[in-house]
């Protein structure tokens, strides 16, 4: 940092293609609005119906906020970028958002260990659901999430912020990520890099392992099922929860690894790893955990019905 100007870092969206401008600004608002409707009326029908008051749907809601943390914390830059050439964001901004956004991946990275645990216990041993998935349980795994991931990316943000910058000041995505942030620091950056790869691979490395582990017991349990019906059933079920993490986890393990060994790639390459990351999921979450979900469906449906209905009365 030089003298005392504060230090700003400057945005960019995608790499060789001209971005101002309403065709791809208007897109992108269109995504969020989706994530924000999907998200936030998935949150309304599980708190409107009680029969979805089951720690399944609990895990199923704090995944739904988690989305929308995500969605919230990169919404400002992003658009943002694709609105006015040369976007910046000053250096204490920019640390706040890294911060949160790895913050809020963690966090949905625990739940999604939560919600596979959840349907181990349902599916593997049913009988021992009650018992086992109590509300002291729910709760308290919920609390240990959000703080396992706040005090994990802890340590990532502090050395961030000692760091000097003295090379160009130009990031490769929309927001700010640490790997991307890193590589613009100067000195040794060494033990940042390696607490940041080394808490990737003990989150969401264990987590995803843990939820593969979980799935193969599901799927086997499942595949001695007896009846026809009930298997294909759950195999629908069992196949579109898997899709969801496999998207939610292959971006982003491969974004790490990819910006700290992958420099030979093409810059494309970790810009659409980071954009499906952060934006896939939101997207798809609400659609995959709630169309599966009879209560979750009568309950859009309904809330349609009343709008439309609300329309035709007005005069």
């Amino acid at each position: 940092r030089t003298g005392s100007s504060p230090l700003t870092l400057i945005l960019t969206g995608i790499p060789g293609v001209a971005v101002s401008g309403p065709w791809v600004a208007v897109p992108l608002c269109c995504l969020y609005l989706l994530v924000l409707l999907g998200n936030c009326s998935l949150l309304w029908a599980i708190r409107a119906e009680r029969a979805l008051h089951t720690p399944m749907f609990q895990f199923l809601s704090m995944l739904a906020l988690a989305d929308l943390g995500l969605c919230l914390c990169t919404l400002p830059t992003v658009l943002a970028v694709f609105c006015v050439p040369a976007a910046s964001l000053p250096f204490r901004a920019c640390l706040a958002q890294m911060y949160f956004i790895h913050t809020f991946s963690a966090i949905e990275s625990g739940v999604l260990v939560a919600m596979a645990f959840d349907r181990f216990v349902a599916i593997c041993h049913p009988l021992r659901y009650g018992s086992v998935l109590s509300g002291s349980l729910v709760a308290g795994a919920g609390a240990l999430v959000v703080v396992r991931g706040a005090c994990v990316v802890l340590p990532v943000a502090v050395l961030m912020a000692r760091m000097p910058f003295c090379r160009a000041r130009v990031l490769s995505h929309s927001f700010c990520l640490h790997q991307d942030m890193l590589r613009l620091a100067c000195g040794d950056v060494r033990p940042s890099s390696w607490y940041g790869l080394s808490a990737v691979v003990l989150t969401q490395g264990l987590d995803s392992l843990a939820i593969l582990l979980s799935y193969a017991l599901i799927l086997r349990a499942i595949l001695g099922t007896v009846s026809p019906g009930a298997r294909a059933k759950a195999l629908s079920t069992f196949i579109c929860h898997l899709c969801a993490v496999l998207l939610f986890y292959i971006p982003l393990i491969s974004l790490s690894v990819i910006h700290r060994f992958g420099k030979h790639l093409a810059p494309l390459t970790p810009t659409l790893l980071a954009d499906a990351y952060l934006l896939v999921p939101p997207v798809l979450n609400p659609l995959v955990y709630s169309w599966k979900t009879k209560q979750i469906r009568r309950r859009m449906l309904l809330l349609l019905c009343r709008r439309g209905t609300q329309r035709q009365a007005w005069p």
